[in-house]
Order: C-alpha cells, then structure tokens, then sequence
C-alpha cells in the first residue's frame, strides 16, 4: 500500500507460487505432487537446501516398505502406513522403480519377550495386516542361519528405492524444484502470505507455506512465528553391511521395546542385494551429524538447553548406555546382531553411512510417537515425520495437500 499525500493506492502483492514447500524429502514432494493432483494448475515450489531430493532422512534408510504392524490401531502411523505400503507397491510398479513385497520376520530370542510377540500378532490383526505365527522350526525354513524361541512373518513388508521415488515424485509433480535453496528468514502475514529468504538473498513468496523440513522443521516453523511445542532431537542411526550376504535371505527383526520408537538392530537385504543390518540410535551432536566428529555447538547447545532432552536421559539412561556401547564397540554391536544371527563374526561387519532420525520430543521428554502435522496461519507444519515416514509418504502428502489447500481457499 502507497501513500501519495491523502490518496491511497492499493497495489496487489506479488506471489512467487501458491504454495511454497520448504524440504525435498520424499514427503515434501509428496505433499507438492498431491497438491497438483488435487488442483490442477496450482502453482508449487519446492525449496530444497542441498543440490538434489532426499539427501537426509530419505536417501539414509534401509529401504523398507513397513507393513504398519508396529503402531497403535487408529494412529496416523497406523493407517497411513498401512494404506502407504500398498501404494508405494503400485506406485513403483506404475514408474518402474525397483521394488519387492518380500515379507519378514520378527523374530523373539528371549522368554521375555514372547508376549510382546503375541501382542503385535493381536496388532497386526487389528491393522487388517497378513500375520503368521511361526516356531523355530519353521522360522530355519525361512531364514536357515537365524535362531529364536519363536517369530511372526509379515507378509506384506517389502522394499524399494526411496530416492528413485523422490525423483518421480519431483517430476510427476510439475512443482518448481529449487535447489540449494536453504531458508534462513521467513516473513509470514496472515493478510497477505509469507514471503521467505534464502541464504543466497532470494526471496520466494507464497500464498501458504508448507514446513517439511525433517531435521529442521521446528526451527522454520519458529521463523514464521509458530511454536512448535516440541524440538526436534537428533539420533543417529548407524549401520554396517553385511560381507556375508548369504547369511540373510530377507528381513529380520527383533521384537522391539514398545517404550522407545526404535525398532532395533535388525537385518535388511536391500533392493541392491546387499544386507545391511542396524540402526541403533545414539544422540547426534548436530542436526545432520552423520557421525561422532561433526557437531555444530549451536545446534548441540539447542537440543541440551530443551527440557525434554534432560527428561529422556534421567528416564532412559541405561537404555541410552547400550546403544552408545554398540556405537563405540564393534563387538558390542556384533554380539546384538548373534542374538538373531550366531554365525555372524566382527569380521563380517563393514561400516556404512549413517542416518539422522528426526525426533520430535515435547517439553516433559515423551517422544512423540505419530505422525505430527501443526497449522498455524497460512502454514501447515510437518513436525514428526520419521520411519515410516517413506512408507507413509503418499498418503501423508495428500492429507498435508489436504491442509494446505483448504488455507490457500480461505485466503
């Protein structure tokens, strides 16, 4: 608005896109690919800080297709994940990207933990997900070099190459991709939109905002204004591959501890054939600390000045103390992965990358254990968004659309 002494000139804003989408991750190209689906002609940007998609949470895991057998009945985890692998199936059929429904096992090697397996047999059930329960004999038929008392084979689990999907997802979209982009001021008016900075001085703007950025979406959505209530904390996924690949036909799990969302060090044969076989999950001295020398004070000093960060080390110490021993102990780690698998040897065991888990953690240290999506004025805000997350990206991006289209139709 200009004024020319008593006359007032109304001049109409400028909008670089519809809908601007900070991170592209294989959720933020999935949230702009629905938005074009659902409203043709609506127009998306895409701003990614690294020179390609899915460099982080994406590009860094096993590559499973989870079948939703986990999460607790009605949970969006739970039922986008469930709806999810079947698409994810259908999607990479669709584009010719490499896949494969090849079930797994969740395997219990302790007394103590067989009630914990008929309990996600009963899950399983609920979340209208194929179970079969299996003793040890039959579990060798499946996996001959893996031993337990018993397991459960899911038969809808599978894999894929989650940043060939990304890639799809970015061209199918027909969003406007811009690469090393990184936001570092956002500017948000409920009147007029919110316009963003880039660390190269561009400015976007856009009609509403949408916040997918992983490891950092508490931190854009504080630079629009909102609170997100919670921080993300970072854990660090560590993995090795696996020198004997001929040891694992498939996948194989532990039965996890239903107090963390971590599912153990388990054994995956990826896409490529090769078996890769963790993460265990150690606190990351950055946000993108890929292993124990990066830290970046600041991003450290953040997570130890949360309250919630003290909450979970005072609850969970001794928890903490074993994965930080199987992350400084190759024999450590080798002697949980015997638990599933008695031939294997430290020998066997070839260091590979790391991945950063995105944790949202609330102010009394519970982990948020669902997807968390938050909308504040012209923004939608995805805060919790970790496995299984890829699994869950189709139906997570059409219910992000969803959001994002109904503010863009009340402005």
């Amino acid at each position: 608005m200009h004024y020319r002494g008593r006359e007032v000139v109304r001049v109409r804003s400028a909008y670089d896109c519809d809908v601007l989408v900070i991170g592209g991750g294989i959720v933020g190209l999935s949230t702009a690919y629905a938005i074009t689906r659902a409203a043709p002609g609506t127009r998306v940007t895409v701003l990614e800080k690294e020179p390609g998609p899915a460099r982080h949470q994406t590009g860094r895991n096993s590559g499973v297709i989870h079948s939703g057998i986990y999460y607790r009945p009605g949970s969006l985890k739970a039922r986008f994940a469930v709806q999810g692998a079947a698409e994810m199936v259908k999607f990479c059929a669709e584009y010719d990207i490499a896949h494969a429904v090849t079930g797994k096992l969740i395997v219990a090697t302790d007394k103590a933990e067989l009630p914990r397996l008929h309990g996600l047999v009963q899950r399983g059930r609920e979340n209208g997900i194929p179970v079969k329960e299996l003793g040890p004999a039959q579990l060798t038929e499946y996996e001959p070099e893996v031993r337990g008392l018993a397991a459960i084979h899911v038969g809808s689990t599978g894999i894929c190459d989650y940043v060939a999907v990304a890639r799809r997802l970015a061209e199918a979209s027909g969003a406007e991709i811009q690469y090393g982009a990184q936001v570092v001021r956002a500017d948000r008016r409920a009147h007029r939109g919110v316009a963003v900075r880039t660390a190269d001085g561009t400015v976007v703007r856009g009609r509403v905002l949408v916040n997918c950025s992983g490891l950092h979406c508490d931190e854009i959505a504080r630079l629009t204004g909102d609170d997100p209530g919670m921080r993300i904390v970072p854990f660090r996924g560590e993995y090795y591959t696996l020198a004997r690949p001929e040891l694992v036909r498939g996948l194989v799990y532990p039965v996890p501890d239903p107090a963390f969302p971590f599912l153990g060090v388990h054994l995956t044969r990826g896409i490529d054939g090769g078996v890769h076989i963790g993460p265990n999950a150690v606190p990351a001295l950055a946000r993108e600390g890929y292993d124990w020398g990066v830290v970046r004070p600041r991003e450290l000093g953040g997570t130890l000045a949360w309250p919630g960060s003290w909450h979970i080390a005072r609850r969970h110490w001794r928890y903490g103390a074993g994965e930080l021993r199987r992350s400084v102990s190759k024999a450590a780690f080798t002697e949980a992965v015997r638990r599933l698998l008695p031939a294997v040897t430290s020998q066997d065991l070839v260091p590979a990358a790391a991945g950063v888990r995105a944790q949202a953690v609330l102010r009394d240290g519970t982990l948020v254990d669902d997807f968390l999506i938050k909308e504040g004025p012209r923004t939608v805000h995805v805060l919790n968004a970790p496995s299984p997350a890829a699994t869950a990206s189709l139906p997570i991006g059409r219910e992000v659309a969803r959001r994002a289209l109904a503010s863009l139709s009340a402005t």
